[in-house]
């Protein structure tokens, strides 16, 4: 049986290479592609069995740490694979303590990422120079809790609240994702209550501990329900 890979990354050169790379040591692996968080979440309801992610850690709306963060709860069995061009030492230490299976540097060539695929999928942990993680993670106590929780969120909570991250307004939400104001704000109950946060500016916040970049997130409408 073919064995599935889950390739997520907006740049589509990237993307191809990434899978020539991949074919070339694996010839039994099948390839589902992916280049928004939005088109990572519907492939994996469609591709429930899906075999191994790669997921570029820098991907619009992933907001850093937070997609993974997602998938460690909602796809606790799923090896996923994080590929960045950001690949210094703290990056890649706060990706395995956050559930990474392994990590790939964008720099790595052809050959390196294939070698690498295949000890992934033999249960092994890659790293660029066998950075691991040891007992004085890079990621503190605070940020693993909030990994934790941020893992706790459904499929659809994740979107919403990567709207949220956005600085949309519910029915904006409520337009985008084709659902009901009543529904978007019964979404939005259950992520504050989720993440332990009293109000969206609060989640917001708390989202900014996951980034790389805290000027990702958008600032939210003073107004806003």
């Amino acid at each position: 049986m073919n064995r599935e890979v889950l390739i997520v990354d907006d740049h589509p050169l990237y993307r191809a290479a990434l899978k020539g790379a991949v074919a070339s040591a694996c010839t039994d692996c099948e390839f589902v592609e992916a280049d928004s968080v939005a088109g990572l979440l519907d492939a994996l309801e469609q591709h429930p069995h899906t075999d191994l992610l790669l997921l570029d850690l820098n991907l619009p709306g992933a907001y850093g740490f937070c997609a993974l963060a997602h998938l460690r709860g909602s796809h606790p069995q799923l090896p996923v694979v994080v590929i960045s061009a950001t690949d210094d030492p703290h990056t890649v230490r706060q990706a395995l303590a956050l559930g990474a299976l392994g990590f790939i540097s964008k720099s790595a060539d052809a050959g390196s990422i294939g070698r690498d695929i295949i000890s992934v999928l033999s249960g092994e942990c890659v790293s660029p120079g066998g950075v691991r993680v040891n007992a004085d993670s890079e990621a503190d106590r605070a940020t693993l809790d909030l990994a934790h929780r941020m893992a706790q969120l459904t499929a659809q909570q994740f979107r919403v609240f990567g709207m949220l991250c956005l600085g949309r307004l519910n029915k904006h939400i409520a337009y985008e994702l084709q659902i009901t104001e009543a529904t978007v704000k019964a979404h939005m109950t259950a992520i504050l209550r989720k993440l332990g946060a009293a109000n969206r500016t609060q989640a917001v916040l708390l989202a900014g501990r996951l980034l790389l970049d805290p000027h990702e997130i958008e600032p939210l409408p003073e107004d806003i329900e």
